[in-house]
């Protein structure tokens, strides 16, 4: 598979779809959008963007909420060759400010609820106020010479023809999801999305026509992106989009067609992650089997235990398929797939990737012993931007360094160990933290678990779990630490438990054991 020597990412979806012009692409809260709309949209807003004096290369800030605009606005940047900068809708003032100063954004795209906190931080940063302000759906009066996104792009001619960009020229950032510290805005090229499209949208979903997509992630999120924008329009389906927060029962409203816009209409692929697939499992409102229409899930972000994968499949009769991903390499690069799982792995390498698992020394190591995960393919990020060192330290001779540890078996699948720097090392022997969750969430009273090192009173490193339990369920310390001495080697259960009500996590629902890392330096 090759691309030509021009190749823009938007007009490549749009080529895809003039054929179903008025079938639906997108349902968000507010009503519907067909594809026609969809490229009429985001060749107008191209259009608005180029006369408001952004050029084409410049970076424009992307802070909106999941609507029938999100993907307007992303399409019509890259239409016009501009470089949206997608951001996580869940930050704060300081962190946006970070992010106008580091991306250098002429502009910003901001939902109308999320105008204040933008405004903030340009208040904080004011060297770096981008030069024009465009809001979607303004929840007021707009701020002093911003313009009204819906009002700009209706007055607006469509773009006569797409930007002239090179496959490898950039197209789009994402921000990683700052799990180890400050986020780092990572380049993608026009390429890429169509790698991730030709090599997992394609042969591992296996989407169609007459799917309809909903994601928990939202498009801000590498992971995301590609589950409501670049896989269901290559293949002309339809996606539910959703604002709120994916809490479980505004999950559930969705999977049963009880949208806000109305219709009725019912996802058949549902994209999430193990935190919120845990969610709704423990949710008193868990819809029947007979009220949902799924026929297949997908879940990344961080390892999914087995045990929830077949809880969710025995209630819904609906495969999960597990797979890891990264914002470097922006999808998926080692999954199950359907009809072929192995539950409480991570699958096979996707074709097309080369994976790598190295020791201490930077050699492979030999099956089943733990290794730091290389992968090289062809949708890799093109940098870091203003980072070189770490550009160099994670994109390594064309490979890139994930930062995860894993072991291979011998029939090829991968199974995750845990983040490289959580490893923990007790009676001289590594011990993954992901294994000694995953048994915690086996017993009936447990919804979630992370586990790090803890000094015991001889200095020496033991585990420690916070655990968090499902509601109206209650488990004492002991029954736990016997519950994991049953099921593992003894030098592994958790010599300390701690019970909370909630564990540290990213925006995108990740754990952040570094800082419960933090809590016990300071306790």
């Amino acid at each position: 598979m090759s691309l030509p020597p021009t190749f823009n990412f938007a007009e490549h979806l749009f080529a895809l779809n003039r054929g179903r012009a008025q079938k639906t692409a997108y349902i968000d809260d507010r009503g519907t959008l067909s594809y026609g709309e969809l490229e009429d949209g985001a060749r107008r807003f191209a259009s608005v963007l180029l006369a408001a004096g952004i050029q084409r290369e410049d970076r424009v800030l992307l802070l909106q909420l999941d609507s029938t605009d999100w993907p307007v606005s992303f399409l019509g940047c890259l239409y016009a060759g501009i470089v949206p900068v997608a951001v996580n809708t869940l930050l704060t003032a300081d962190d946006y400010a970070y992010m106008l100063e580091h991306s250098g954004a002429t502009a910003a795209l901001v939902s109308g609820a999320l105008t204040d906190v933008l405004l903030q931080a340009v208040a904080k940063a004011p060297k770096s106020a981008p030069r024009q302000l465009i809001v979607s759906q303004p929840a007021g009066a707009l701020p002093d010479n911003a313009l009204d996104m819906g009002a700009a792009v209706a007055a607006a001619e469509p773009l006569a023809a797409p930007a002239l960009t090179a496959p490898g020229d950039h197209a789009f950032w994402l921000y990683s999801s700052g799990s180890t510290g400050r986020p780092k805005g990572t380049v993608h090229s026009h390429a890429n999305p169509w790698w991730t499209e030709k090599l997992f949208g394609g042969p591992v979903l296996g989407l169609t026509e007459s799917d309809v997509c909903f994601s928990a992630a939202k498009l801000y999120f590498a992971y995301g992106l590609g589950n409501a924008l670049t896989f269901p329009l290559s293949v002309g389906a339809s996606v539910v989009l959703m604002a709120e927060r994916p809490t479980p029962d505004a999950t559930f409203r969705r999977w049963t067609g009880a949208t806000p816009s109305g219709g009725g209409v019912k996802p058949t692929v549902f994209f999430g992650a193990p935190t919120g697939f845990a969610g709704m499992l423990a949710s008193a409102s868990l819809p029947v089997r007979e009220a949902v229409a799924l026929r297949m899930c997908s879940s990344a972000g961080e390892a999914l235990p087995g045990e929830i994968a077949q809880r969710f499949k025995a209630h819904f009769g609906c495969e999960i398929i597990d797979g890891i991903g990264s914002t470097e390499m922006l999808h998926v690069f080692i999954s199950n797939r359907p009809g072929d799982i192995r539950y409480g792995t991570t699958g096979r390498p996707v074709e097309g990737y080369a994976i790598e698992l190295r020791g201490e020394d930077g050699r492979p190591v030999p099956d089943g012993e733990v290794g730091d995960l290389f992968i090289k393919g062809p949708s890799a990020a093109l940098m870091y931007w203003g980072n070189p060192e770490k550009t160099r330290d994670t994109f390594q001779d064309g490979w890139t360094r994930s930062g995860d540890k894993y072991s291979r078996d011998a029939d090829g699948y991968y199974t995750y160990a845990g983040r490289s720097d959580d490893m923990l090392k007790v009676s001289g022997i590594y011990v993954s933290p992901f294994e000694v969750e995953s048994t915690l969430m086996l017993h009936p009273a447990v919804l979630e678990a992370a586990v790090i090192g803890k000094e015991d009173a001889d200095g020496l490193t033991k585990t420690k779990a916070y655990v968090v339990l499902k509601a109206g369920r209650s488990a004492s310390d002991d029954e736990l630490k016997a519950f994991v001495k049953e099921r593992l080697a003894p030098y592994k259960y958790p010599r300390f438990i701690e019970f909370v009500d909630e564990l540290p996590k990213t925006a995108t629902g990740k754990i952040q054991r570094f800082r419960l890392r933090e809590r016990e330096r300071e306790a």
